[in-house]
């Protein structure tokens, strides 16, 4: 009895899906064609189904491994001793991987799908997971900041999350509409000076 295999691949997957990823992240998902997708992939489409199955399913996995990247920078600014420090390197590092000149401006999280038609819903829902999982690492970090009494007294963690989100996430738009390093930190200013008059 004689068994057959497969050609194997000759691609590396975690490539192609950083490339999928910048498609997405400059085209939106719906904007990303199959073909713009397997140009900067390097593979034809025959391969992208084998090994994908499906436009989607190449956006998520394209997808998570942007934002486990991206969660491991958030955890990392919010591992610093005070909830100050915190939201200050959360904010700072953030504002400078927006403006970044080695990838597009902006966030895929924020830019990926935000407008989908009903049938891909499902993609604005990945997106929607993804934002929330890195407020709720931001809101674990400020919930410890309270019971270690370092937040002003009446903040509410969740609340200063949210802010903290919002403004991050602002900070996206403004990126991929042409705002520069500089502008995104001095908004990052104020936002401190507020806090600490607070």
């Amino acid at each position: 009895m004689t068994t057959t295999t497969g050609r194997p691949r000759t691609f590396d997957e975690e490539t192609v899906l950083d490339r999928a990823a910048v498609v997405f992240w400059r085209h939106g998902y719906e904007g990303a064609s199959l073909s713009a997708l397997t140009s900067a992939m390097g593979i034809n489409r025959p391969s992208l189904y084998a090994t994908f199955g499906s436009k989607r399913e190449l956006f998520r996995r394209a997808f998570a491994r942007y934002h486990d990247t991206k969660l491991a920078t958030a955890r990392a600014a919010l591992d610093r001793p005070t909830a100050y420090a915190a939201i200050e390197a959360f904010l700072r590092t953030s504002a400078d991987g927006l403006t970044a000149g080695d990838q597009p401006p902006g966030c895929l999280s924020v830019q990926g799908g935000l407008a989908c038609s009903p049938e891909n819903a499902p993609v604005s829902e990945i997106l929607a997971a993804g934002r929330a999982a890195t407020e709720s690492a931001l809101e674990q970090r400020l919930t410890r900041a309270a019971s270690e009494g370092d937040l002003p007294p009446g903040m509410d963690p969740r609340s200063l999350a949210r802010f903290v989100m919002a403004l991050s996430e602002g900070h996206a738009v403004h990126a991929a509409a042409g705002a520069t390093t500089e502008d995104l930190q001095a908004s990052v200013d104020v936002a401190l000076r507020a806090l600490l008059t607070r």
